[in-house]
């Protein structure tokens, strides 16, 4: 069965619980069937990587995590 959310790809949030509490960001990401939205600057973490062709160097980048849809408000605006 289908899942209906009111947060859409592009629209502006604010995160409201966890340790980014008041930012806010655009939704990148949404994901349905886990009922949680990447948010653009929200929940940044340092991901460890191995060398690649698209990251020769390897080491660590910045990457945006999932976060509970419940832990998000729409910013009217």
């Amino acid at each position: 069965m289908a899942v209906k959310l009111k947060i859409k790809k592009g629209d502006k949030v604010r995160i409201i619980t966890g340790d980014d509490k008041g930012k806010e960001g655009e939704v990148l990401k949404v994901i349905p069937s886990k009922r949680q939205v990447i948010v653009a600057g929200c929940k940044v973490v340092k991901k460890a990587i191995k060398p690649s062709e698209k990251h020769p160097e390897g080491g660590f980048i910045q990457k945006e995590m999932p976060i509970d849809i419940s832990n998000v408000a729409k910013v009217e605006g």
